[in-house]
């Protein structure tokens, strides 16, 4: 394949990708209310989303309970994996099977039976249900991301960190951990990330009365998704934008760190 032919596959690939947040973007700054009719410029949907309560209340719910499930389900998984690691290798493989499986099953078979269960043991539906749930599903996303780590590390670093004096739990902060750093990090922004973005099993263990994001454009749909959205969605996709700026950044600065080293 030519050079030429790989730039118009990849230009295809980027335009399939990025053309509808373009599209979205665009709506933002649409001043008609209705998609596809562009009568002008504005900025009327972003003020109208400084003063929208429910979209606000949608976004902190999402980001309080992405959080602190992300955090849950990173701290819990962290020492399922510790666990998982000290037994024989046929408990483990058959242990992570098991806990593979909710990544496997269909979010609406997870979503219906947890609903069930919190139904069964009494507890209302709201914050916390969906708090509940949301770290049941997020637990196997963080182990898969650190458990093949953990299999890598060499087991005599640990074991010599003993032999010098340390304490089991001064050998793991100390030597442990920081080679998990990557890998913790990793499982805690995958599972915040399932978290926000997550609609089926929020939607059968919500309950009335509270929404997230996803939940709350749901429930717009029926009267059309308000502009304001858009402008919400624009500022997330330019914060994402943002970070990965910073990210890239970051790594470049380290690099180039290394290098000043090395010479």
């Amino acid at each position: 394949m030519s050079n030429r032919l790989k730039h118009i596959y990849v230009a295809a690939i980027l335009t399939l990708l990025y053309a509808p947040i373009a599209v979205m973007i665009a709506q933002s700054f649409n001043a008609s209310r209705y998609r596809g009719h562009w009568t002008g410029f504005t900025l009327d949907w972003y003020a109208s989303l400084l003063e929208s309560e429910e979209i606000f209340e949608a976004l902190s719910n999402t980001l309080s309970i992405g959080l602190s499930a992300a955090t849950i389900a990173t701290v819990v998984g962290l020492i399922t994996c510790l666990a998982l690691h000290g037994m024989r290798r046929r408990t483990r493989a058959a242990l992570m099977s098991v806990a593979n499986i909710p990544m496997l099953n269909a979010d609406i078979v997870t979503g219906i039976s947890l609903m069930l269960l919190f139904l069964a043991m009494g507890l209302r539906l709201g914050y916390g249900s969906i708090l509940l749930a949301h770290i049941v599903f997020c637990l196997p996303y963080v182990m898969l991301c650190i458990m093949p780590r953990l299999m890598t590390l060499n087991q005599n670093l640990y074991e010599a960190a003993l032999d010098l004096g340390a304490s089991p739990l001064q050998a793991l902060r100390l030597v442990v951990l920081p080679e998990l750093k990557p890998s913790i990090a990793a499982g805690f922004l995958l599972a915040f990330t399932m978290s926000a973005d997550d609609f089926i099993i929020t939607h059968f263990t919500k309950g009335a009365g509270i929404d997230t994001l996803p939940t709350e454009i749901y429930a717009e749909l029926k009267l059309g998704v308000h502009p304001e959205m858009y402008a919400l969605s624009t500022l997330v996709f330019a914060a994402v934008l943002l970070l990965v700026f910073l990210v890239y950044v970051n790594r470049r600065f380290i690099a180039n760190i290394r290098k000043e080293e090395l010479i």
